[in-house]
């Protein structure tokens, strides 16, 4: 089944995807500011453009609600 749905909105939101990322594949520039963790969060809208880098999930969801958005987690 290959048909495009709209999710829209939740409730007047817009929805966005945070998921985990892992620090090594991320430009060195990125790297630098990650200190030592291994992995960061990225919140993504929903045609995957990244809007975000954040240090763990927590704060990814918290960006997302003070923005109106409605975060869900990709694995």
């Amino acid at each position: 089944m290959d048909v495009k749905f709209d999710f829209g909105t939740v409730e007047g939101e817009r929805i966005v995807y945070v998921r985990p990322v892992a620090v090594a594949d991320l430009p060195d520039e990125v790297r630098a500011h990650a200190g030592n963790r291994e992995v960061i969060w990225a919140v993504h809208d929903a045609d995957g453009e990244q809007l975000a880098l954040v240090a763990d999930r927590r704060m990814a969801f918290l960006l997302a609600r003070e923005n109106d958005c409605a975060p869900l987690s990709v694995h």
